[in-house]
């Protein structure tokens, strides 16, 4: 272990005493009929924090910063999803979240070792066509989501994790240029553009726009380093070339966009509090009634209001634990995503994976938060790690396990196989 022992001691207790206030604030606060309901919510959390401090002693690494913002936000979130409407621990969440904390471990073995993961590129690709081949055949327009007794899964959220290893992955070759008549191209910028491509013709067939914004962020951050590589000599011509063809075809993806996603951009909510301007109206609604501090656990109208849990959840949080709390939520996510900055990764391959799972994590909260607040048209994604869904939350933790992996990455020289022995000079030739 790297840890210092006493940040580590100092941690723990942090996460503790954070934890043990929002439960203090449902013990008075809180609407309750019996007082086993707060102490089997507060019981499951302080187990949780306490069984996780003890794995996590298991894994060697040269921070464990990432582990315990992880843990503080898991926290929250099975407190934060208990009490929406009435506090009541949520079973099913809660075990969802200890499948997301294994996820991020299990994210973190996987990503240490960057000359692995480069070596296995063509199945990392592989596994994105296998992920996009079963959304087109398993799901459809009206249901995204694939059923597994009272859980569902949505497989188009795991070709995030896979499509930011393809986009770092790709760096160590922007040196590899090949001549293909008067140009000269990385044949990886290709396969890249040409998956980012086909994940986009997923998503529209599914009519999950929403989603899309997060996929297009992380190949622009992927698209960003392999420009910015050392050696690559990337011209700016070309770079202003790429920016004027995604503008154009924003421009008329926006134009000819379906009826329902034209209405949705330019409608007004408040004319139309009773149809598609429904949620956002609730939203801006709750999140004035709770002002700073909140009505009260258990206490909010949202929790009638349909998706209260996952696509406007920072509205449902706002409402019934204040603006403040909401804010709170958001800066540790936001910390989350720095703590790479302020602790440098040691490789080009593991500060691309960082950049580009951090500007996902961003991009996706703005979404969610901006969408509910009626900044921009409502999209539907989610909050990570605060929303709930089986296939967000895995997805989530296996991401920050990638982040961690970037904190303590592995560096191995694989052996390569052995060379037959050129044929002897003495051996008689026919």
């Amino acid at each position: 272990m790297y840890a210092n022992p006493v940040a580590y001691v100092f941690s723990c207790i942090f996460v503790l005493i954070a934890h043990f206030a929002m439960l203090s604030n449902i013990w008075f606060n809180g609407n309750y009929t019996e007082v086993r309901d707060v102490a089997v919510l507060g019981a499951a959390v302080i187990i949780l924090d306490i069984a996780y401090f003890a794995v996590i002693l298991a894994f060697k690494q040269m921070s464990y910063a990432l582990d315990f913002l992880l843990i503080l936000i898991i926290g929250m979130s099975v407190i934060f999803q208990s009490c929406f409407g009435h506090v009541k621990l949520d079973v099913k969440h809660y075990i969802t979240c200890i499948v997301c904390l294994a996820a991020c471990k299990a994210g973190y073995m996987l990503c240490r070792d960057h000359k692995l993961l480069q070596d296995k590129k063509l199945y990392i690709y592989g596994a994105i066509g296998v992920m996009v081949l079963i959304t087109l055949v398993f799901t459809s327009a009206e249901n995204m989501w694939i059923e597994i007794g009272s859980f569902t899964l949505q497989p188009s959220e795991f070709i995030k994790p896979l499509f930011v290893l393809a986009c770092a992955t790709s760096i160590a070759d922007q040196q590899k240029r090949h001549k293909i008549l008067i140009f000269n191209v990385v044949y990886e910028n290709i396969a890249l553009f040409c998956i980012m491509a086909v994940i986009c013709l997923v998503q529209v067939k599914s009519h999950d726009y929403g989603s899309l914004p997060t996929f297009l962020s992380i190949y622009a951050m992927g698209f960003l380093l392999r420009i910015c590589y050392p050696k690559a000599k990337f011209s700016k011509k070309k770079l202003f070339g790429v920016i004027a063809v995604l503008v154009v075809f924003l421009i008329i993806g926006l134009k000819y966009a379906p009826d329902y996603v034209q209405h949705r951009l330019h409608v007004d909510i408040w004319s139309d509090k009773t149809g598609d301007g429904y949620q956002q109206s609730q939203a801006l609604i709750g999140i004035a009634n709770g002002g700073w501090f909140g009505v009260g656990p258990g206490k909010g109208f949202l929790a009638n209001v349909f998706a209260y849990d996952n696509d406007i959840v920072f509205a449902t949080v706002s409402e019934e634990w204040g603006l403040l709390y909401a804010l709170m939520m958001v800066l540790v996510i936001i910390i989350i995503t720095a703590v790479p900055l302020i602790n440098p990764t040691r490789s080009y391959f593991h500060g691309s994976m960082s950049a580009c799972v951090c500007a996902a994590f961003i991009v996706q909260m703005a979404l969610n938060i901006f969408g509910s607040c009626n900044l921009i048209p409502f999209t539907g994604v989610t909050i990570p790690f605060i929303s709930t869904g089986g296939s967000s939350l895995l997805v989530s933790g296996i991401m920050i396990g990638m982040l961690m992996a970037g904190q303590s990455p592995v560096f191995k020289e694989h052996k390569q196989k052995k060379q037959e022995d050129p044929e002897p000079a003495w051996r008689w030739k026919e």
